[in-house]
């Protein structure tokens, strides 16, 4: 896995073939699914030519192909504060390790080289799968925020999950043992769970 800055003309057409048939997977994000190529690009160059939230797409190693998005936002460098969101997922980057090194990967680079004292991640809270993850990832359930949004005419509780720079030693070192080859037998699959590897 590989990120990247996100560049719409660079990514754009291994982006919008990935969603083909995924309209399902826009469903908690605040825009998509997109009518078209153009409609898609249009959004894609808006959304790469933001310093916050901050753009990354993520390529697969193995194919040099896009598979998805996510980004770093609401970043507040006087407290320390940023937030992993507006993660799209392509179904062939969905439950791989690949997209879990990603996250990995945006989480050393907020610690580790910005210096952050709290990392954030925010989702619907009728968004079960990404609650998962989050939970899955470490962070830790903070409450949620009644009628916090409107997303598509709809309304959004926001559940809130952190962690912060006291929990991220033992994150990462979880994350690192997760990522090693031999933590995974011939078929791919994981012989330990990053919540077993924390301990």
């Amino acid at each position: 896995m590989i990120l990247e800055p996100l560049e719409a003309e660079v990514h754009g057409d291994d982006l919008f073939a990935a969603a083909q048939g995924a309209d399902e997977s826009w469903y908690y994000l605040p825009y998509g699914p997109f009518a078209g190529r153009t409609d898609f690009g249009a959004w894609l160059a808006q959304h790469a030519a933001t310093a916050d939230p901050m753009a990354f797409a993520i390529i697969d190693r193995e194919t040099g192909t896009a598979r998805g998005i996510a980004t770093l936002m609401s970043i507040v460098p006087e407290h320390g504060v940023i937030e992993i969101g507006h993660i799209w997922l392509s179904p062939a980057l969905q439950r791989t390790r690949q997209a879990t090194e990603a996250i990995f990967v945006l989480a050393r680079y907020a610690f580790d080289e910005l210096g952050n004292r709290r990392l954030e991640w925010k989702c619907d809270a009728a968004n079960t799968p990404s609650r998962r993850a989050a939970e899955r990832f470490g962070f830790v359930f903070e409450g949620v925020f009644r009628q916090h949004r409107m997303i598509k005419g709809r309304n959004r509780d926001t559940a809130w999950y952190s962690i912060t720079d006291g929990e991220w030693p033992s994150r990462r070192a979880a994350f690192e043992a997760w990522l090693m080859p031999e933590n995974f037998d011939a078929g791919g699959k994981q012989r330990r769970s990053l919540a077993e590897l924390r301990g």
